[in-house]
């Protein structure tokens, strides 16, 4: 396993799902950086509330950082395979909402890790691409770190 600057000996959740509005930019770049960063046998998903569509700027940021995100489409949490995870990261205030209605009587852990939306960004193609930047070195950088993963000891 490459050095992810995770100590293996500290908790990781066991399975995470990302979420967002659309799973079409800070879930999917969750998923794909937890990916590289995270144990092998650590189950990651990602979904959005509502449906979405691709976004460029998302292959375009995680391709300047050697990550991409294959022939992977948005889906929604209804799309989802699997249901169970350890821990439910959300990304946006909706997202939030619907993953503490959705584990209300489930032992899962909801964790809100406010992102912001890079769509919000206008001016120069490189302005919002810096927006996206931002948002993927955020989502690295909380990934890496561990901190509120779950109660327990941080990961790194």
């Amino acid at each position: 396993m490459a050095d992810t600057g995770i100590d293996p000996a500290k908790t990781v959740p066991g399975a995470v799902l990302f979420v967002c509005g659309m799973n079409a930019i800070r879930s999917p770049m969750a998923e794909v950086i937890a990916r590289s960063i995270l144990p092998a046998g650590t189950y990651i998903a990602s979904a959005g509330v509502r449906p979405g569509e691709r976004d460029p700027f998302v292959d375009t940021v995680l391709g300047e950082v050697g990550l991409d995100l294959g022939a992977r489409q948005p889906q929604t949490l209804d799309e989802l395979e699997d249901d169970y995870f350890d821990v439910i990261v959300t990304l946006a205030p909706e997202a939030h909402h619907r993953a503490l209605e959705m584990t209300r009587g489930n032992a899962v852990e909801v964790i809100y890790w406010p992102t912001p939306d890079p769509t919000v960004v206008t001016g120069t193609r490189e302005r919002i691409l810096d927006a996206y930047r931002e948002v993927r070195d955020m989502l690295k950088l909380r990934i890496v770190s561990g901190k509120g993963w779950s109660r327990g000891p941080a990961v790194g």
